[in-house]
């Protein structure tokens, strides 16, 4: 057995490991796209490519639908990857959704370019139920491989993968586990991951190694104290945030804010300035079965906590350019939620440019920056610093403030819990899907459970 990182080994995107377990036979978990300072010069196309071979690749199991987990899809495609592509019933949902928008936004809005790949990727999806063994295809029948997807709580329809397999001359089966994103207990809308009863090699992701959340009630509070402030400015509190998850979650509690609030916040608008955000919030409506006990006792007494009365969706452009010069003038009380979630493209960035300079207005991070990234750039400097934005230099002069509780990653704290909460093993821990600094912090911590 040996495992190969084809991405997200030294960096935080473009996730993508590869599972070898004989010559003949391999298994890819995830296959992302490298974003900010993992990207690295080249043209993009160039940095995507699929390098390595895929011969020897059964199936490709995706953990779930961020783009630095699912963008090289189309790569592995093009590359001659012809196996099946697994993943949960509510990710096999959202993928088509998500690399749909990859495509259009990185390749061609060509309908008749773009409809070809979405086929191929849907009939090759096999959609598999939580915590159920699914028998893997080998050329070697006697390693007799198999895969589960547990619940991992980062976003809905998201899964860490346990292999089990048999190697040569063993009497008992190995197990694999590959974490992928780990969410943070306490999230809305999902459970929290339990850790798997046995591993004895362990891929973990280790995003916030170094750091830890804050609790719910805290984030909550910074979350309240972040609209007041902008609003008893008289302006707007920009969220940049990912379409899907992070998304979803303020949503939630912002209804819950609204909910418990006064007057001031019942008039307040939340805008939801996304078009593909619009998309996956309303199949996250569909998928209600997976939400967590929370959000059902909140269906039950008559709330809709991802379509409330003060929720407004911008759809078509036009739209969208009327709405931020409205509220870059009017100071109406408005959250507005808009990708991308790292400033580093579209609509929000319209936003920035035009009320960063302006002191009433507010920037709320919830969610990671990587390095490289605008996001990253304003989050660095606050207020009294400078961004650069499709190529002009912005002052920034509106307040920047960050919740990291928000992140639909677990911390340090949460890690560790999952680590020590396996029963059996593990004996090899290798971290992923971190800055060095994180990964060296937790390694220190976690090295301690293994010896």
């Amino acid at each position: 057995m040996e495992i190969v990182h084809h991405g997200g080994a030294e960096g935080v995107t473009g996730s993508c490991h590869r599972l070898r377990l004989s010559a003949r036979d391999s298994f890819l978990v995830d296959c992302g796209l490298f974003q900010g300072r993992d990207h690295g010069p080249g043209d993009t196309l160039e940095r995507h490519a699929i390098e390595f071979s895929v011969e020897d690749i059964r199936a490709l199991v995706v953990t779930h639908v961020h783009i630095d987990h699912i963008g090289r899809l189309p790569y592995l495609l093009a590359a001659g990857f012809d196996g099946p592509i697994i993943c949960s019933k509510p990710s096999a949902r959202l993928l088509p959704l998500m690399l749909e928008d990859a495509l259009r936004v990185g390749f061609t809005r060509d309908r008749q370019l773009i409809e070809p790949v979405l086929g191929t990727i849907d009939r090759r999806l096999v959609a598999l139920d939580y915590n159920a063994w699914h028998a893997l295809p080998v050329e070697d029948a006697a390693l007799a491989p198999r895969v589960r997807l547990q619940r991992a709580g980062h976003i809905l329809g998201s899964a860490y993968v346990e292999f089990d397999f048999r190697e040569p001359g063993e009497r008992r089966s190995r197990r694999v586990v590959f974490s992928g994103d780990l969410g943070a207990p306490g999230a809305p809308l999902l459970p929290a991951p339990k850790p798997p009863r046995r591993a004895d090699t362990l891929v973990l992701e280790s995003t916030y190694g170094d750091r830890l959340h804050g609790d719910r009630r805290e984030r909550a509070a910074r979350l309240r104290a972040a609209v007041e402030h902008a609003h008893a400015n008289g302006g707007t509190v920009i969220v940049p945030a990912f379409s899907i998850g992070r998304t979803q979650e303020l949503l939630y509690e912002l209804e819950g804010l609204i909910h418990r609030g006064n007057r001031r916040w019942r008039d307040m608008e939340v805008v939801l300035d996304s078009p593909l955000a619009a998309r996956f919030t309303e199949v996250y409506r569909e998928l209600k079965p997976f939400w967590d006990a929370e959000a059902h006792q909140r269906l039950r007494a008559g709330r809709h906590p991802l379509d409330f009365e003060n929720l407004y969706t911008v759809a078509d452009h036009d739209t969208h350019l009327q709405t931020v010069d409205y509220l870059a003038r009017s100071g109406r009380p408005a959250v507005v939620i808009a990708a991308s979630g790292m400033a580093a493209g579209g609509r929000v960035v319209n936003y920035l440019k035009a009320m960063l300079e302006d002191e009433r207005h507010h920037v709320l991070f919830v969610g990671y920056q990587a390095e490289g990234t605008p996001g990253r750039a304003i989050q660095a400097a606050g207020r009294g610093g400078h961004v650069e934005l499709d190529g002009e230099r912005y002052a920034i002069r509106a307040g920047v403030d960050t919740i990291s509780g928000y992140s639909a990653h677990a911390d340090q704290a949460d890690l560790l819990r999952f680590v020590r909460g396996i029963r059996t093993g593990p004996q090899d821990i290798r971290l992923v899907h971190g800055e060095p600094h994180a990964r060296e912090a937790l390694w220190e911590l976690a090295c301690k459970r293994t010896g």
